[in-house]
């Protein structure tokens, strides 16, 4: 047993997985503080000043409209059942955000791939399978 997972992590697909884990979380933690740091202080801007941290709707009744953010984050350690559609809006624009960004890094690559096959001749084996297939459309 000690071999087979000596094995299965010696693959490259561990190891690959691993690393893209570890980057992704990076590549979150990024994102994040973009959101926060520069596309939601534009986004409320545009509305007027709203701070989307803010946004909430206390189903306890405890706090007020104009609670801060310190006061949100203390009710919700404690407990409080609040509906919090600003973090809600916020986390959707990350959400787009990497989404958009893994759009742009896999088109990218698959473009750099195909780029790549087509300057790569095919292996000597394939070349004579493709002249026996020929050999055979002909007879």
């Amino acid at each position: 047993m000690l071999n087979e997972f000596k094995a299965f992590i010696a693959r490259g697909n561990v190891l690959d997985l691993a690393i893209g884990v570890i980057i992704g979380a990076a590549f979150g933690k990024i994102v994040a503080t973009f959101t926060e740091g520069i596309i939601m202080p534009l986004v409320g801007l545009v509305t007027g000043g709203v701070d989307f941290k803010t946004k909430f709707y206390d189903l306890s009744g405890k706090l007020g409209p104009g609670a801060t953010v310190e006061q949100i984050d203390a009710a919700v350690k404690s407990g409080a059942p609040l509906l919090r559609y600003g973090q809600l809006i916020s986390d959707i624009i990350t959400f787009f955000i990497v989404g958009f960004v893994m759009f742009l890094i896999a088109k990218a690559a698959m473009s750099y791939f195909t780029k790549l096959a087509a300057q790569t001749p095919p292996p000597p084996q394939e070349a004579l399978l493709g002249e026996i297939r020929d050999l055979l459309k002909n007879k």
